[in-house]
């Protein structure tokens, strides 16, 4: 479906590419992923949902591994059997999308409460 030329990554470019975009992601050999840990069933349910439809508008989708606290997003070019731009473009956008948190921009929105009942997302520590 697209007409680009895509350029599988060779080892050596993923990691690069990993250590100076994209944080908390990991390459083993095969994928990039990422687990991202929830608060709840109804947190992952929402990550979930999130990334499906951020890959369907995309085009481009990744495999899911979901528990109760946990979203895992490994990414891999299936036809191509390779890491791509594509990859990396879309785990970008799920981290962009994902760990979005109101109480870090300059916004009226407050963020999830931090209450047991509300949390949802374990946001990273920077």
């Amino acid at each position: 479906m697209n007409d680009k030329s895509i350029t599988i990554f060779s080892d050596q470019e993923i990691q690069d590419y990993i250590n100076s975009t994209l944080d908390g992601w990991s390459y083993d050999g095969k994928w990039i992923r990422k687990t991202f840990k929830t608060h709840s069933w109804k947190s992952t349910l929402m990550v979930v949902n999130s990334i499906g439809h951020l890959a369907e508008a995309a085009w481009h989708h990744p495999d899911l591994q979901i528990s109760y606290a946990f979203v895992e997003v490994k990414l891999m070019n299936h036809a191509k059997k390779g890491i791509t731009q594509l990859d990396f473009d879309l785990a970008k956008k799920i981290d962009d999308f994902i760990l979005w948190n109101p109480k870090n921009d300059d916004s009226s929105l407050e963020g999830t409460p931090s209450d047991a009942r509300f949390a949802y997302i374990k946001y990273e520590k920077k």
